[in-house]
C-alpha cells in the first residue's frame, strides 16, 4: 500500500472576480499543516444567462487554468464555483472528466460536492440562498428538482455582477438564512463561492436548528 504524500496540494479553479473563496479556503485549512490550497483564475465577471455570461464557462477556459495547476502537481483539482447550478449538473460531470483527462488529477466541483452531501445526509428538501437574478435562481431550483431535491424556500438578491457578490454583508446572508428557515427549511444550501456563508454556518446552525451547506 502506497504511503500518503507528505503534502496534500489542492488545486482550486477560481473565477477571476472572486475575492472570497481564496481567504475562506485558506482559513478552513489553517489547522491542517500538510494541506495547502493553490489557485488558478480564469475570467468570470457576470452571472447571467446571456451568450456572454454562458460563454465564460466554456470548458476550454477551465482547462487552460487547470493545466497551470497541474504544473504545481496538485493532487486534486476542484472547480470552486457554482455554474452547474444553472448549466446543469451533467456539465460539471463532463468538466471533471475533461480536467482529469488533460491533467491526470482527479477532479470535483462545489456543486457536485454539495449534491454528494445531500445524498449522504438524506436531504430531499432544502432552502436555497443565493445572490443571483430571478432567471438564474429559477434554473437552479429546476435542476435540483429534476435530481430529486426539492426547494421549499428560497431567497436571492437579484445581482448579476460577480465582484459585487463579495460585498454582500454577513448580516444580509444571515437574514436570508433566517427567512428560509422560518419557512420550514431544515437544510439550507448557500450557493455562491463569492458570498460569505461558510464563516456563518456554525452560528446559524446552532441558532436555527438547521444544517447549512456552503
Amino acid at each position: 500500500m502506497a504511503e500518503p504524500p507528505d503534502r496534500i496540494l489542492l488545486g482550486m479553479l477560481t473565477p477571476s472576480s472572486n475575492t472570497v473563496l481564496e481567504p475562506m479556503t485558506t482559513a478552513m485549512l489553517e489547522n491542517l499543516d500538510e494541506v495547502t490550497a493553490h489557485f488558478s483564475r480564469f475570467e468570470v465577471t457576470e452571472i447571467t444567462l446571456s451568450d456572454r455570461g454562458l460563454a465564460q464557462f466554456d470548458h476550454d477556459r477551465f482547462l487552460e487554468a487547470a493545466n497551470l495547476l497541474a504544473d504545481a502537481k496538485c493532487h486534486v483539482i476542484a472547480w470552486n464555483g457554482t455554474s452547474a447550478g444553472w448549466l446543469g449538473f451533467d456539465n460539471d460531470e463532463e468538466l471533471c472528466a475533461c480536467i482529469t483527462e488533460a491533467t491526470g488529477a482527479p477532479s470535483t466541483t462545489s456543486i457536485l460536492a454539495n449534491n454528494d452531501l445531500f445524498r449522504r445526509h438524506g436531504v430531499s428538501t432544502f432552502g436555497l440562498v443565493t445572490p443571483y437574478t430571478d432567471d438564474v435562481q429559477a434554473l437552479i431550483i429546476e435542476n435540483y428538482h429534476k435530481s430529486g431535491f426539492h426547494c421549499v424556500a428560497e431567497r436571492h438578491l437579484g445581482i448579476s455582477d460577480n465582484f459585487s457578490f463579495s460585498e454582500i454583508t454577513e448580516d444580509q446572508v444571515t437574514d436570508m438564512c433566517r427567512a428560509v428557515a422560518a419557512e420550514g427549511a431544515k437544510a439550507i444550501s448557500i450557493i455562491c463561492t463569492n458570498m460569505r456563508g461558510a464563516i456563518l454556518s456554525e452560528h446559524l446552525e446552532a441558532e436555527l436548528g438547521v444544517v447549512i451547506y456552503d
